[in-house]
């Protein structure tokens, strides 16, 4: 069962490395504009979130149908699912591309932005967002292959866009080879070229022979938008979307507080939660493996065998989180240095990777349990959870340390490792108690 969860787990951990490899790359090249380019970037990714919300939601119901329809051997089935799916997508990206595009100035000012960052974060965020559609396209395609247990090519699909998106970077944020240098438009635009890439990618791999989900297959049946299939995934999707709101309003209020401190702390708060993101890779990347393993078993009716599937991903995880926390501990100032070369800056980088070493033995381990429980369809207490302790504990506690105890940067991230330690407790005591395994999706 272990090399079936790593044979799984190996693809989709490689594609949010990359993924997150390539957004710190991201952000050196940006950073060669100044620590402000560094800020107002950063400035954009909660609001970014939060415009994706929707679609994380759609996401993970797709990859957790499609996963339990082929334990129950419905393959005609999980195709209507993506199919319905991708139609409902379509419809809400065109409502937020424009709502977030036309209220991009207000958002940023909401964010944080200030007078070095304005100007440069409206730019950005309003190129991504109007690009949303192949990043969407992308995403609920890619979920539904993860369910079907095919993760090999939503890493190939990031990993080309990624690379994509570096070369553009390249070319166009100070120009070379004749390319205009258009700073961090530039970068936007490198990023919404590198999602075009991968959206063809995804939708050419629909009409593969040996795709679980392909279109040929849907021709054939004649199948059509379902509204049985929409009731199920709207009925995950609703409670996951609510559970990324909850955790984007979360994190806008950590970043928003953060801003405040200043420019140059907000840049080294960003690279913080890059580095964050890259343990995030690791764990989303067990996740994944845990849905497909734990949805099938699920749906062929081994409920002791996803429970199986969920301890050993969690193990594995456990294991990758000590390996960072330990590269944490040795190479933190030497990570903030390839971004900084200020004294001060480096210092608050110390300080920030001292929280991130506990920070990542909690992360990987609550995401892979949340992701078990999501793939049961207990979507209704993950909610709850990401309520409590991200919009709760973590908001209220990172006002309190720096807005009234005048902690600065050590009371931002005392607020994030609060909110961690409390979601661990959570999810990992619903996961021991063994009830999720009874539910119907």
């Amino acid at each position: 069962m272990t090399r079936k969860a790593l044979s799984v787990a190996w693809p989709a951990m490689m594609e949010s490395f990359f993924v997150a490899l390539a957004g710190m790359i991201d952000t050196m090249m940006v950073s060669a504009l100044g620590s402000y380019a560094i800020a107002a970037v950063g400035l954009t990714n909660q609001p970014k979130f939060i415009g994706l919300t929707i679609f994380f939601g759609i996401n993970v119901a797709v990859s957790a149908l499609v996963a339990r329809r082929k334990g129950e051997k419905r393959q005609d089935t999980a195709n209507q699912i993506l199919l319905t799916a991708i139609i409902l997508a379509c419809i809400a990206c065109v409502v937020v591309s424009v709502l977030f595009v036309v209220f991009a100035p207000w958002m940023m000012e909401l964010a944080g932005s200030n007078a070095d960052t304005h100007e440069a974060a409206v730019t950005y965020f309003q190129i991504i967002m109007g690009g949303t559609f192949f990043n969407v396209i992308t995403m609920v395609i890619n979920s539904a292959q993860r369910g079907s247990g095919n993760t090999k090519l939503s890493m190939t699909t990031n990993l080309t866009s990624s690379v994509v998106n570096i070369l553009f970077n390249y070319l166009l944020i100070e120009g070379h080879f004749g390319f205009p240098a258009w700073g961090i438009r530039g970068a936007a635009i490198a990023t919404v070229l590198g999602t075009v890439v991968a959206a063809g990618m995804a939708v050419s791999s629909l009409f593969r022979r040996n795709s679980y989900v392909r279109i040929p297959l849907m021709k054939q049946l004649k199948l059509r938008y379902s509204r049985d299939c929409a009731k199920s995934i709207w009925h995950l999707a609703l409670n996951t979307s609510l559970e990324n709101i909850a955790a984007r309003v979360g994190f806008l209020a950590t970043a928003m507080i953060a801003a405040r401190l200043g420019t140059d702390e907000f840049a080294a708060h960003n690279i913080g939660m890059s580095i964050l993101g890259l343990g995030f890779s690791f764990a989303d990347g067990m996740q994944v493996a845990a849905v497909a393993l734990a949805g099938e078993s699920l749906g062929a009716g081994q409920k002791e065998r996803a429970k199986r599937y969920g301890s050993i991903c969690q193990r594995i995880g456990l294991l990758i989180s000590f390996i960072l926390a330990l590269l944490l501990f040795f190479g933190g100032r030497w990570f903030y240095g390839l971004y900084f070369s200020e004294p001060h800056i480096l210092e608050m980088g110390e300080l920030i990777c001292r929280y991130l070493i506990v920070i990542v033995l909690l992360q990987i381990s609550q995401i892979i349990f949340t992701g078990c429980l999501r793939a049961a369809g207990d979507v209704r207490y993950v909610l709850y959870a990401a309520m409590i302790s991200i919009a709760g504990i973590r908001t209220v506690s990172t006002l309190l340390m720096v807005n009234v105890l005048g902690w600065g940067l050590t009371g931002v991230w005392l607020g994030i490792l609060a909110d961690q330690l409390s979601r661990f407790i959570m999810v990992s005591l619903r996961f021991k108690q063994g009830k999720w395994v009874d539910l119907k999706i």
